[in-house]
C-alpha cells in the first residue's frame, strides 16, 4: 500500500547535459557525469535521501522534520560551489584529453526545490519511489522560462510551506525574482528564483 507523506523534492540538475554529451568523447563523459553526479550525493549534509538518479540530475526527497529555510538554502549555495570545484578538478585531471576544454564550458548546474503536502511514497527494490502531481510538478519546472542557465528556483508550494520567512533575507549574494510558467495538464505553477552565478564570485 502506497502512503502519502509532506515531502520536499530537491533536483539538482546538470546543465548542458545533452550538447556535452553530444560534443566530447564518450570516454571521457563516462568518466565526467558519474563523477558529478557523485558529488553532488556526497555534498548532501542536510539528510536529504536519494530517490532516483536520472543521467543528469539527482531526485532527493525529505519528509519528517523539514530543515530550515536559511539550511535549505545554504545547502543548495553547497551543492553548487562543490559543483563548481569538481568541474574544475576534472578538467584538470583530464586536461591531457582533447576534448577536455568542454567539460566547463558546456557544464553547470540548476536546483529545484518543492515541497508537496501529498506525496506518494512507495519501496521498489531499494529504493524509495516518489509518485503523485507534486512529483510532476517539481520536474516540468525544470522547464521553464528562467533566461538564464545556472539558478536555484523555489516553486510556490516551497516558499508556502516558509511563508513565514523573509526569503529576500536568505539570499546574500543576490536578487529573487518572481515568474510563473504555464504548464499542460498543471497549470499556471508560480516560482521565485535567483541566479547561482555570484557565488563563485564570493
Amino acid at each position: 500500500m502506497m502512503k502519502t507523506s509532506p515531502t520536499l523534492i530537491c533536483i539538482p540538475d546538470i546543465s548542458g547535459f545533452t550538447e556535452f554529451m553530444s560534443e566530447t568523447d564518450f570516454e571521457l563523459t563516462s568518466k565526467v557525469i558519474p563523477s558529478l553526479l557523485n558529488n553532488i550525493i556526497y555534498s548532501n549534509e542536510i539528510g536529504l535521501k536519494v530517490s532516483e538518479i536520472e543521467g543528469d540530475a539527482v531526485l532527493f526527497y525529505k519528509t519528517g522534520e523539514m530543515p530550515t529555510l536559511t539550511k535549505l538554502v545554504d545547502q543548495c549555495a553547497y551543492f553548487y560551489t562543490e559543483f563548481y570545484k569538481q568541474l574544475n578538478l576534472l578538467r584538470e585531471k583530464n586536461r591531457n584529453e582533447e576534448d577536455a576544454g568542454n567539460i566547463p564550458e558546456f557544464l553547470g548546474l540548476k536546483i529545484v526545490l518543492h515541497f508537496g503536502k501529498e506525496v506518494g511514497l512507495t519501496k521498489v527494490g531499494n529504493r524509495i519511489k516518489l509518485f503523485g502531481e507534486d512529483l510532476i510538478i517539481a520536474h516540468r519546472l525544470l522547464k521553464n522560462k528562467i533566461p538564464i542557465n545556472e539558478y536555484l528556483l523555489l516553486s510556490e508550494g516551497l516558499t508556502n510551506h516558509y511563508k513565514n520567512h523573509q526569503l529576500g533575507q536568505e539570499f546574500d549574494w543576490g536578487k529573487l525574482k518572481e515568474d510563473f510558467t504555464e504548464y499542460n495538464h498543471v497549470g499556471k505553477v508560480k516560482y521565485h528564483y535567483i541566479d547561482l552565478k555570484p557565488l563563485l564570485e564570493k
